[in-house]
């Protein structure tokens, strides 16, 4: 057996049974790896969630569930996301020019994007398996009820010494999860070729979702072709002779963009100390310069009246 923990990741060591099946009626340990979870970017439920590593290909929420509940009872454990599940891409329904504006769109009232969320959801191909196997090494972070529980965890995992004390793998599963095997690959079979209307059905309601952000995004596109951004530039699109904009809305925007770009500049005027000192200087340096103009015309003023002799 493997050492408790090992000291660069700090990782603890759960060994699991694996039970002999038919097709390998030989009874196994599989190791698995926990440690707190410390994400790269913080998240609120870091406290109590638990990383772990090397999970069994077959696992599922309800596994992990059932392992958890064997280690500190029932109601410790509330969710688990799959790695491997965070990685797999979506396709998406948006048109191209829809892509290209998405940035310039305004957010919906909540009722709108829950029915778009509904009819999106709706044009999804339906999956064709019952059950998700990950590569061997996959990892995934559980989610348990608070930071006791994952205390509670990590010392149950510590107390496992005696293959006799080892968790089993499956047990308390029973039907909650959709059976592997040959069962698994007829469900796969039968769902590959759904029925026609089933097919229809989805098609209708991708197409209405896909022109439905179509006539968004060129709607967005036509408010967009007059309407300059902050920098002053025109969003060129695609809409007949009025696509740019008029003279006079680009001339306008032209002159908004060099009052920003002069105003931008007077703020980083002062902006370094050897810029105030230089400053400083040159403002001298001109009292200096009209001081000694002030004299020179004050000598030439005396010199071209003369000295000023009193009668007696």
């Amino acid at each position: 057996m493997p050492e408790a923990s090992t000291a660069s990741e700090d990782f603890s060591v759960f060994p699991v049974s694996i039970p002999p099946l038919p097709s390998f009626p030989v009874k196994a340990t599989h190791y698995l790896y926990l440690r707190r979870n410390s994400p790269r970017i913080p998240t609120p439920d870091d406290s109590r969630s638990l990383f772990v590593a090397n999970i069994p290909c077959d696992s599922t929420e309800v596994h992990f569930r059932a392992l958890f509940a064997s280690l500190v009872g029932a109601g410790r454990f509330e969710s688990i996301t799959f790695e491997h599940d965070k990685k797999t891409s979506k396709p998406s329904h948006e048109p191209a020019q829809a892509i290209r504006l998405a940035a310039h769109k305004k957010r919906k009232r909540g009722d709108d994007e829950s029915q778009n969320a509904r009819d999106e959801a709706a044009a999804e191909l339906p999956s064709t398996w019952t059950r998700q196997l990950y590569p061997s090494g996959s990892s995934a972070v559980a989610v348990l009820a608070d930071e006791k529980s994952v205390e509670l965890v990590l010392k149950a995992v510590k107390k496992l010494r005696k293959p006799k004390d080892y968790p089993v793998w499956g047990e308390g599963v029973n039907d909650k999860a959709p059976p592997l095997g040959s069962q698994w690959l007829k469900a796969h079979n039968k769902l590959s070729y759904p029925g026609n209307d089933e097919v229809q059905a989805i098609m209708d309601v991708y197409f209405t979702v896909f022109n439905r952000k179509e006539k968004e995004a060129h709607q967005l596109a036509k408010r967009l072709r007059n309407e300059p951004d902050e920098d002053g530039f025109v969003t060129v699109t695609r809409g007949g002779r009025a696509a740019p904009a008029r003279r006079d809305e680009a001339e306008e925007a032209k002159q908004k963009m060099l009052e920003k770009q002069a105003k931008k500049k007077d703020e980083m005027t002062d902006f370094y100390r050897f810029q105030m000192r230089e400053k400083r200087k040159a403002e001298q340096a001109e009292m200096l310069k009209r001081f000694e103009e002030d004299k020179r015309k004050v000598r030439a003023m005396k010199e071209k009246r003369g000295k000023f002799r009193p009668e007696t």
